[in-house]
């Protein structure tokens, strides 16, 4: 495949919860790659790429197609980067060097157009959904993770689909407060990695949020999900947008 001159433009997505069962969402995320993320120097994916992530040893038909898609825009000259989610923090080296990405840490510092941004996925801003980050330590682990490797990958798939439905039923109970993020956290993460910008996903709120820090104002961009439309953030030199695509367009 040629390499194609670039613009000046990065684009970021988080929570597209890919799986076989949702063709509109594939279809739409397809069609972005080959128009608008074939025309940028980077994509950087913000975690949660797939419905559900249980090993890299995973070579079913999707995941080969999508693996295939993302190596051809990589193969373009546009660069991948990606961050594990909450759903695929099992995404491993092994997977993300098929796809032509480069796998990030589960928070980063970065440099675009003159102005530096801490990204992430954003599950570790939910502070007070006290559960889920037992859980999330829990599954972080280097034990937790080798003992679930070592399972067959048809019992992880069903593990894995139990899980989900079970904290589709938790998260139903759950006020809406304890499922964003927490200011405290997102405040304490401005002042480490000391940036005018952060940019994740997550929450499946986008939105561009103020906050006010030392009597300075930066700015908590948050990406949405791929459930009703394809969504992403543009940025540039020229500033940066949060856009949206019906499916089927």
């Amino acid at each position: 495949m040629t390499i194609s001159v670039k613009e000046q433009v990065s684009y970021f997505i988080a929570d597209l919860h890919l799986t076989e069962s949702r063709k509109d969402i594939t279809e739409c995320f397809l069609s972005f790659l080959s128009n608008e993320a074939v025309k940028a120097e980077n994509l950087y994916i913000l975690g949660d790429l797939f419905e559900y992530w249980v090993g890299d040893d995973d070579d079913s038909g999707f995941v080969t197609l999508i693996a295939s898609a993302l190596k051809a825009l990589s193969l373009t000259g546009t660069q991948l980067f990606f961050i594990q989610g909450n759903r695929d923090f099992l995404l491993g080296h092994k997977y993300a060097q098929t796809c032509g990405m480069t796998l990030l840490n589960d928070v980063e510092k970065i440099s675009l157009y003159g102005t530096e941004y801490v990204i992430l996925h954003g599950d570790t801003l939910c502070i007070d959904d006290v559960d889920y980050q037992a859980f999330r330590k829990k599954s972080r682990s280097w034990w937790w993770q080798g003992i679930m490797k070592s399972l067959p990958l048809w019992l992880r798939k069903k593990i894995a689909d139990d899980y989900r439905k079970k904290s589709a039923h938790a998260n139903a109970a759950k006020s809406q407060e304890i499922m964003d993020v927490s200011q405290a956290e997102v405040i304490r993460t401005f002042e480490s990695y000391q940036v005018p910008f952060m940019i994740h996903g997550h929450t499946h709120r986008p939105a561009i949020h103020d906050v006010k820090i030392n009597n300075q104002t930066v700015k908590r961009i948050v990406l949405g999900d791929w459930y009703e439309h394809g969504a992403w953030l543009k940025l540039s030199s020229s500033g940066f947008e949060l856009l949206d695509e019906p499916f089927g367009r």
